[in-house]
């Protein structure tokens, strides 16, 4: 029987703010996962799903992207995890009645936590042009109007289609080869929004625009950088990798302009320990860095280890490596020789002191490894910092070898995988010139759209069709009005969805919902692959009876589509597709580098590896045939008196878009979520309490944009910054600041003053 699902929808009236915590997961960890999961599914099938969760015969976590591992426990998932598959696995169920009870723009007046805890969708809706309500439609009915309009376009390029990281391997793969068959490679995807910069900076500096570092090679590692990243949250099972390296050895260096708990210690609740001791402490130094200063302290460091070369010639910088492996350096070391301090002590909020005694655990280190999450990616120098990250590793031969690397930590737990199955808006040549060869027709070869660009063409109506593979589009882009007035531009909206989101509420003229299976549920005797954030490749089998009879996979959403749209296709068997995986893993076998053998490696416990160049052989696929060190101008961004910097985040009770609950349990917060993070001292400068309304607002050549009634929170964070949760924040992001060369909207720097509200509004 179905378990009820909240009725009325949350206000902020129950928040309430606590100091925040030291320590991260423990007992509370566990307690979270068990009531979450009940809440959700009830006692019997929490059992039967979270003891599947990222097992070698089980289901891939629909969370984040962090490997499990050749040892697995019996519990492989951490408290978002078993949030994510309570979320999915839900009892809870939006039927045709609840939709013939609830407007569309009554929905668009809900939450996005009430919207999600509606639960699974059930059949595929259809809301028709000058209507108000969705309205059950068929399967066959539901493709032809997508069909149809698609027909009706005046060119391919006209259609945009989304893709969300939850995609498998070998749906992402059907749906980029139907929309390049289509005509188009207008295949923007989340990635856009978080890690492109990541892909960007490496492509550019080591050839391959993913990490070169193995789970193992992190346990192995001397010294772990983690920057702009807080694992507790968002990556929690990262947590067990780093205490299993400071068991090994390791130093740890948290640099962020929060202090989060997870890094500052860890109680593991898989072992004794992690339940009744202190835990581990995993920090050993943490820098309270500057947002936006990532860029400046690492051309420090690299200055120091060059200064510590010429004090001690040979005994600092791997001349063999740098020689025989890289180029430019000597104009970069130029550069970074020219470095003003002062500029360097302004960017990034330190003194001096503090990088110096960071020079020293570098030396002290064979090994070192730099982490990173969107906290380095979304800023307008989001490239150049990373490049900088690569240079700071290549001086000392710190790509390539055991224990040593770069590794973007990615968010959804397909994201990687879907770029490697060719869901890109810029695809490389060799990759079009393969699907030439296996399928016989001419892909486009212009150009696409990106994110930020599939926005822009819906506002100006150059784009009239808007298809998303999952995710939650309107609440996941920047400019919120601005995105919501492009979507309701819009002929036809289709959204493939397990749950109600905010995207379904905010539509095209019309607008398709259509359900899908998700990770947990059987999808017949077939199974799905994906790709973690270190480049393993495995299967995922759901275990679950499908919400309902009629839901599609998503592999089967996109084969049935084709047909409707090609007809009988001489070039690609849509049929049999649908039918058999294993034939499409023999396609994607004979067209993505790596996959060679494809379904016989996969079935092998746990999966395989990918290649990579750089970490497997030190070569480096650039444009040098070499490594390049690249010159990165420091511009120190100064804000105007009476300005804070605001970075977006995520609460404890979030992943991504999708909101699990109103609590944010290290930082404090419970029951509401419109908090603003600010340091103390920056509070008493503007007259400000703890406790204290206001509008948060930035300004922008075209106008301001505000973010209403937030309650002021005094927090640790770094001076002249601040921080607040998104969704909700993304109204401040314009949708044209965005990070050079990736295109990705820069939510972790946004200029904003503090505007007190009116008493009893906002």
């Amino acid at each position: 029987m179905a378990r009820k699902a909240p009725r009325e929808d949350v206000t902020e009236d129950d928040l309430k703010v606590g100091p925040p915590k030291e320590w991260a997961a423990g007992m509370p960890g566990v307690t979270r996962s068990l009531l979450a999961s009940h809440a959700q599914m009830g006692v019997g099938r929490t059992l039967l799903t979270l003891v599947r969760v990222n097992q070698k015969e089980g289901f891939d976590c629909p969370g984040c992207a962090w490997p499990e591992g050749e040892h697995r426990s019996p519990a492989e998932f951490c408290e978002n995890g078993a949030k994510a598959v309570a979320e999915e696995a839900t009892t809870r169920r939006v039927t045709r009645d609840f939709f013939a009870g609830h407007t569309v723009e009554e929905l668009a007046g809900r939450t996005d936590y009430w919207l999600g805890q509606q639960g699974r969708l059930t059949e595929p809706m259809h809301k028709p042009a000058g209507s108000d309500h969705y309205v059950p439609v068929t399967w066959d009915e539901a493709f032809a109007i997508v069909g149809r309009e698609l027909r009706a376009l005046g060119g391919p390029d006209e259609a945009v289609f989304y893709t969300s990281g939850r995609t498998s391997n070998e749906a992402a793969f059907a749906y980029q080869l139907m929309v390049r068959r289509f005509g188009t490679n207008n295949l923007p995807d989340c990635s856009n929004m978080c890690h492109e910069s990541s892909g960007s900076a490496l492509n550019q500096t080591l050839g391959v625009g993913k990490g070169t570092v193995s789970l193992e090679d992190l346990h192995r590692a001397d010294l772990v950088f983690v920057v702009g990243q807080n694992p507790g949250t968002n990556h929690p099972r990262m947590l067990s990798a780093l205490e299993k390296a400071k068991r090994n050895g390791a130093r740890i260096v948290a640099v962020n302009p929060l202090p989060e708990a997870g890094l500052l210690r860890f109680k593991n609740p898989q072992r004794p320990s992690g339940v009744v001791g202190r835990g581990t402490t995993l920090a050993d130094r943490f820098l309270q860095i500057r947002l936006n200063g990532d860029l400046a302290l690492f051309q420090a460091l690299s200055r120091l280890l060059l200064e510590a070369e010429d004090a001690a010639p040979g005994s600092v910088v791997d001349h063999e490596f740098v020689r025989s492996h890289t180029h430019g350096f000597e104009e970069w070391a130029k550069s970074v020789r020219d470095l003003d301090w002062a500029d360097v002590e302004e960017a990034t909020g330190l003194e001096r002191p503090a990088i110096e005694e960071t020079v020293r655990d570098v030396l002290g280190a064979r090994s070192v490894i730099v982490c990173w999450a969107m906290g380095l990616t979304q800023h307008k120098n989001s490239v150049a910092t990373i490049r900088e990250v690569v240079n700071f590793l290549l001086l000392r031969g710190n790509v390539g070898r055991p224990g040593a690397g770069v590794c973007p930590v990615r968010g959804h737990s397909n994201v990687q995988g879907d770029r490697t199955m060719g869901i890109f808006e810029r695809p490389a040549e060799g990759f079009l010139d393969a699907l030439r060869e296996e399928f016989g027709f001419e892909p486009p070869r212009r150009h696409g759209l990106d994110t930020v660009a599939a926005i822009r063409a819906l506002r100006s109506g150059e784009a009239k069709v808007f298809f998303a593979m999952g995710g939650n589009f309107v609440a996941a882009t920047p400019d919120t009005a601005v995105t919501e007035a492009a979507m309701r531009r819009a002929r036809l909206t289709v959204q493939v969805s397990t749950k109600l989101n905010r995207s379904h509420t905010v539509c095209g003229e019309q607008a398709l919902i259509l359900p899908t299976l998700g990770r947990t549920e059987r999808d017949g005797d077939r199974f799905v692959t994906v790709e973690d954030s270190m480049g393993l490749v495995h299967a995922s089998r759901g275990r679950l009876r499908p919400a309902s009879p009629d839901l599609l996979p998503e592999v089967a959403i996109v084969c049935r589509l084709a047909r409707e749209v090609f007809g009988a296709d001489p070039h690609v068997p849509w049929e049999e597709f649908e039918a058999d995986y294993d034939a499409i893993r023999d396609r994607i076998a004979r067209v993505v580098p790596g996959f060679g053998d494809f379904n016989a490696r996969v079935r092998e416990p746990g999966g395989f590896a990918l290649p990579n160049a750089p970490r497997d052989e030190r070569r480096f696929p650039t444009a040098t045939g070499k490594a390049n060190f690249t010159v990165n101008a420091l511009e120190v961004l100064r804000v105007p008196a009476g300005r804070l910097l605001l970075q977006t985040v995520r609460s404890h009770d979030q992943y991504n878009t999708t909101i699990y609950g109103m609590d944010d349990r290290y930082r404090g917060v419970s029951g509401g979520r419109r908090v603003v993070f600010v340091h103390p001292g920056d509070l008493a400068e503007r007259d400000l309490a703890d406790g204290d309304m206001v509008d948060l607002v930035s300004e922008w050549p075209d106008g301001e944009r505000r973010a209403e009634a937030f309650r002021v929170v005094a927090y640790p964070t770094a001076r002249g910054c601040c921080a607040a949760y998104f969704p909700e924040t993304n109204v401040l992001v314009p949708l044209d600041s965005v990070a050079e060369t990736s295109n990705t909207p820069t939510s972790k720097s946004v200029v904003v003053r503090l505007s007190r509200c009116a008493p009893g509004g906002g």
